[in-house]
């Protein structure tokens, strides 16, 4: 949930401000880029220092910063603009009244209300003062504005006395962030189905037929349906292709009979099926035990044809699913393409060309057309795989 993120951490000044070294750990190992911003206050409870050298950024404190005779200003503004999404943890019942009544007289409280993501907020303070009639209507007031409460704990305070007030653990900030911003995906709940790679047809225990498929296009696909929200189930032919996203289920497989006994035990399932994997058309008849010896000048291989595994899959198909493919032609390429579409019973056809610069196998970039079932052609301009993949999604998010 949080890898890439980029997230903006404010710190005000209460003695749980010490927590927020292990929360900026917490944030950095998740693989969010952190910035901090801190209230002068909060430096007394928490070393400037050791927050930079844990997010690897400046800590702000002032609008204004001077070094050696120059004078530089802390944009709020673009601050603001920057941020995935904001933390003020501890938020101390000071800075909650700012927040709520607009106050503006903190670099801090400049970015809140300068900044366009979702902001959430963990009080911390002393009981008395959590469950006080004015720290609760600001805490109302913030939610009614959309901001995000992280509910402070109860435990032993800094007071020495036990109850409500506590802010809540690094981890459980963490763990609510990724609960909500998993609540916000667009494609949450959905299973996706994606074939990808090559498939190697063996023809005897050391040679196989096979294409140039790097399976990059389908590990891009999967890739992004995760980050969406969806479960998804990649199947792959032989590629090094790695993922470590804990919403992809990879499942390698070798041949094309293998491939489609794999996605047929997963179509039920799937909401989305997407068949981006470079099947071999034909295998030989026969699989020699042994090693064949060379020795004619020539040798006939008996081939049969391959299963149409996409073609397979969609006659199989379920009211609600949706079936993509894959084309990749040469020559009349949207022509062949819609009518692969058609034959093959599909919603839509990603369409490449091999006569396109940067286009088709091993790349690391993609030139492709999006044509649907009512045969509209959607063409895109070269790009990276993984733009490509997003370019995709957004073209079956509209058709769904």
């Amino acid at each position: 949930m949080l890898a890439s993120k980029r997230i903006l951490l404010g710190i005000t000044g209460g003695i749980a401000a010490y927590k927020t070294t292990f929360l900026t750990r917490l944030l950095i190992k998740a693989g969010a880029e952190v910035r901090i911003v801190m209230t002068q206050s909060a430096g007394q409870f928490v070393s400037p220092l050791t927050l930079a050298t844990l997010s690897k950024n400046e800590v702000l404190t002032d609008f204004i910063k001077e070094e050696e005779g120059s004078t530089n200003w802390n944009n709020h503004v673009e601050l603001g603009l920057w941020a995935d999404l904001m933390i003020i943890a501890p938020a101390t019942a000071n800075t909650l009244s700012k927040m709520a009544s607009g106050t503006c007289d903190n670099l801090l409280l400049a970015v809140y209300l300068s900044a366009k993501c979702p902001v959430f907020f963990a009080p911390a303070m002393d009981l008395d003062m959590y469950r006080h009639p004015s720290t609760k209507s600001s805490i109302e007031k913030l939610q009614s504005f959309g901001n995000i409460l992280i509910p402070a704990e109860s435990g032993e305070l800094a007071s020495g006395l036990e109850g409500e007030g506590r802010m809540a653990e690094p981890e459980t900030i963490v763990a609510r962030i990724q609960e909500e911003l998993s609540s916000r995906l667009p494609w949450r709940g959905k299973n996706v189905l994606i074939t990808a790679g090559p498939t190697f047809e063996p023809i005897d225990p050391v040679r196989f037929i096979g294409n140039h498929s790097s399976g990059k296009m389908g590990f891009a696909l999967a890739h992004e349906a995760a980050q969406r929200g969806a479960a998804v189930t990649l199947v792959t032919g032989p590629t090094s292709q790695e993922t470590s996203h804990p919403g992809i289920q990879c499942l390698r497989v070798n041949t094309a009979q293998q491939m489609l006994d794999t996605a047929l035990e997963h179509l039920e399932a799937a909401d989305i099926v997407i068949g981006a994997a470079a099947v071999s058309d034909y295998r030989p008849a026969t699989v020699a035990d042994e090693k064949i010896k060379k020795s004619e000048d020539h040798l006939s291989l008996d081939l049969v044809k391959n299963p149409d595994i996409i073609h397979s899959l969609s006659k199989r198909r379920k009211p609600g699913q949706f079936f993509l493919g894959f084309a990749l032609e040469t020559e009349k390429e949207a022509e062949h393409a819609r009518a692969k579409l058609s034959r093959k019973g599909l919603d839509a056809i990603v369409l490449n060309s091999l006569r396109d610069k940067g286009a088709g196998f091993g790349g690391d970039t993609n030139k492709i057309s999006f044509i649907d079932k009512n045969s509209e052609l959607t063409p895109f301009a070269l790009k990276e795989k993984s733009e490509v993949a997003r370019d995709i999604l957004d073209e079956i998010d509209r058709r769904l």
